[in-house]
């Protein structure tokens, strides 16, 4: 139960996070650079999503590649299943483009990772 409140609670906290936002139906700062803002926040949530999930799943045994393969198809289907609620949402549209730009932190994340623990072996 320990390892669970550990390493599992953050990462489904944090997807209620990104649940929570999408439910929001206007997301808008108001400032010009409004777009570049929401496409940023898009690709750290997503990062921030895979980083918990690789602590996660590199506590369950398996290999840093496993891990890191894992954790990055749990993110791409979270994104997918994002960008679909989204299109429940008032003034909200889901769109695969969006899912494209969080996987650019998920990808980044999982690369990063990767290269970290191979710098580590050596």
């Amino acid at each position: 139960m320990n390892k669970f409140l550990k390493f599992w609670l953050p990462v489904i906290l944090w997807a209620g996070i990104i649940f929570w936002f999408s439910s929001i139906p206007d997301l808008e700062s108001g400032l010009k650079q409004d777009f570049i803002l929401r496409k940023i926040a898009h690709i750290l949530e997503f990062a921030f999503l895979t980083i918990l999930l690789i602590r996660a799943t590199k506590q369950e045994n398996l290999s840093i590649k496993k891990a890191i393969t894992f954790s990055i198809i749990i993110a791409f289907f979270y994104a997918l299943s994002d960008e679909y609620h989204q299109t429940f949402v008032l003034n909200r549209q889901g769109t695969l483009r969006d899912a494209g730009i969080d996987s650019i932190g998920i990808l980044i994340t999982g690369l990063m990772w990767y290269i970290k623990s191979r710098k580590g072996r050596s």
